[in-house]
């Protein structure tokens, strides 16, 4: 996946995969591209080139892909995409990590659940209609966070999603630790563990 650079050098050497927007690995600089989702762009290189599509589950790192647990590897089984209902619904991921004393820990607990659950969603629910008002829902997310919140949930609620799914997505609730979709526990480390759960 191609992104422009927004981190120093070697950062992803760290072991350390979530960001907090105070992440002392992100330059001056990519404050600015970050802020501005400028560091997205180069990614319609890898839809061109048929890697990604405008519309799918984010793709995330390796290390995170093996925890996934049998119910998350779903998302695996499409083309990831420049955005889905997650990534408008956490855009503001690195907001939700700041201070956090293990970023990567705090992202498996609280945002993971929920990112999977709405990735896994999409998978059984993807259409051209739906993939045309999540194109629409990010570029009104820039401009309207909440009111893109609002019909987000009045979409999902058309499509039958559950209610606890969807008392999330509209972010009016301090987002809880839950365990992944398909496990029983919530994530206590973040290393890669095989996991059978489905």
């Amino acid at each position: 996946m191609v992104k422009f650079r927004s981190m120093v050098v070697s950062a992803d050497k760290t072991g350390v995969d979530s960001t907090a927007v105070n992440d002392p690995r992100i330059t001056l600089i990519g404050k600015f591209v970050r802020r501005l989702k400028i560091d997205e762009l180069p990614q319609l290189w890898n839809v061109l080139k048929g890697d990604m599509s405008f519309v799918g589950p984010r793709p995330n790192v390796k290390r995170e892909t093996a925890m996934y647990t049998t119910e998350e590897n779903k998302l695996l089984t499409i083309c990831p995409g420049i955005t889905d209902f997650s990534s408008i619904v956490f855009s503001d991921e690195g907001d939700i990590l700041e201070g956090a004393e293990d970023p990567d820990l705090l992202y498996n607990q609280i945002i993971r659940p929920w990112k999977s659950r709405l990735g896994i969603f999409y998978v059984e629910n993807h259409s051209i209609s739906v993939d045309v008002s999540i194109i629409y829902l990010t570029i009104l997310a820039a401009v309207d966070k909440q009111k893109t919140l609002t019909k987000l949930v009045k979409l999902l609620h058309r499509l039958g999603c559950r209610q606890e799914l969807l008392d999330v997505v509209s972010r009016k609730h301090e987002l809880v630790p839950a365990p992944p979709p398909g496990a029983d526990a919530i994530v206590e480390l973040r290393t890669p563990q095989n996991s059978t759960a489905s």
